[in-house]
């Protein structure tokens, strides 16, 4: 081959790699713009189950921060937290959680706090809990974690945070209660925190870490 074949082979082989960059770059661009928008809806899906859409008017997605190193959350995080305001007020926070000790690891969760210290919702959003027993903590198979619903620090003492069996209010599951013992402290203890830290939530600018 000779000088003027190799130049025309490398001047082609640098042609096909500009375009296939340039193709890469603009599917790239098309679809980021399509992934951003189906996690805000995920999110907003979470948050709604959580937290009354009617209650608030701002994007919570937008609106979020990250924590770290919050172990009344149940670790090291990261854990976000999408906060709902209306006409620019603070009316609640969505903050994610994870109860640790599970009968088969970790739960994560996502919980509806108001400003006022209720919690407006309680839903499992991943667990490995045993199938027919301890899996009654997800929303779809019973209505176990709606008896969170409306509880706060001033309406419920901290001796009724617990299951039943440990001489608090709420009930246990036949042959399981390792699981819902584990939701019960998450929760209390996550409740016990955001009340503690209302301006770290709230103040914070969004897309940072307080």
């Amino acid at each position: 081959m000779n000088a003027r074949s190799i130049a025309k082979s490398a001047l082609l082989l640098g042609l096909f790699a500009a375009v296939g960059t340039a193709l890469l770059a603009f599917v790239f661009d098309l679809t980021e713009e399509r992934i951003i928008e189906q996690q805000r809806r995920a999110v907003l899906r979470a948050v709604n189950q959580v937290i009354p859409s009617e209650l608030y008017d701002n994007d919570p997605f937008v609106d979020q921060i990250v924590l770290t190193d919050v172990p009344e959350l149940g670790g090291n995080g990261p854990f976000r937290v999408f906060r709902g305001r209306s006409e620019g007020q603070p009316v609640a926070v969505a903050i994610e959680a994870i109860a640790p000790d599970g009968y088969s690891g970790d739960i994560a969760m996502m919980i509806g706090i108001l400003t006022n210290g209720e919690i407006s919702g309680v839903r499992v959003t991943s667990h490995r809990e045993t199938p027919g027993l301890g899996d009654r903590i997800d929303r779809n198979k019973s209505d176990w974690i709606s008896s969170f619903d409306g509880l706060s620090l001033a309406n419920t003492n901290d001796s009724e945070w617990a299951v039943k069996r440990d001489g608090g209010q709420f009930d246990q599951f036949t042959g399981a209660t390792i699981t819902p013992r584990a939701v019960v402290q998450a929760v209390h203890r996550a409740l016990v925190w955001v009340n503690d830290n209302q301006d770290r939530l709230y103040l914070t600018d969004a897309n940072t870490q307080p």
